[in-house]
């Protein structure tokens, strides 16, 4: 199909509500964005760290979808590229980006994900991205264990009757049988897609695995 599984993007999604049981993540304050000429200083090992810690926590559903599981870390990371490339200064327009990014941040029993549709032939991108219309309606895409299956809820807006973006944002409230099963690696958990004639579904690492259970205690 022409498609792609390496990318990295940055990311918003709408607040959702908080979950019951375990610690929700700390939302990203002011205090925790360095500054500018800090952030120059520190870039480098700071991206090295979030490019290993999002190779844990990515993962391919055949050739055309990537999925990249969120955390405070990748996201404070966006934030600061954000503020770097924008150059933004202005206290009140920093805030307005927390905003917009904390909301991606997973609540306790939940995990949240990019979701991207990677098409590498430009000349087919609107052809090949019309065949996953519909892809953020209706239940598409699943986190199965245990004999059970948990489907993401997309961030609403990012499609209409003609046209979808390449770029989603979908969080997963998975039971607590199924966190059991991420823990228990003899046990097989995938994710699975099925839209259309895309119908792909991939084993999850033991690595991701122990990224979603310190995501789904609150962790960072």
């Amino acid at each position: 199909m022409g498609c792609h599984d390496d990318h990295e993007t940055g990311v918003s999604f709408t607040p959702d509500e908080s979950r019951e049981r375990g610690l929700s993540v700390k939302a990203i304050a002011p205090e925790d964005i360095i500054s500018h000429q800090e952030y120059e200083r520190q870039r480098e090992a700071f991206r090295a760290k979030i490019i290993a810690l999002k190779q844990r926590r990515r993962l391919s559903v055949g050739s055309c979808i990537t999925m990249v599981f969120e955390n405070r870390e990748t996201v404070r990371f966006q934030i600061q590229e954000m503020i770097r490339v924008e150059r933004i200064f202005d206290p009140v327009k920093v805030q307005d980006e927390l905003d917009v990014y904390n909301a991606l941040l997973p609540d306790s029993g939940e995990l949240s994900a990019t979701l991207l549709i990677e098409i590498t032939q430009d000349a087919m991108i609107k052809e090949r991205l019309d065949q996953f219309m519909g892809l953020d309606h209706g239940e598409k895409v699943a986190i199965v264990a245990g004999g059970e299956e948990v489907f993401g809820e997309f961030e609403g807006g990012r499609s209409h009757e003609t046209k979808i973006s390449a770029v989603h944002f979908v969080k997963f409230r998975p039971t607590a049988s199924m966190t059991k099963t991420f823990a228990d690696l003899s046990r097989p958990v995938t994710i699975r897609v099925a839209h259309g004639d895309y119908r792909e579904e991939t084993p999850v690492s033991g690595t991701m695995r122990e990224e979603w259970l310190a995501d789904l205690k609150g962790g960072a």
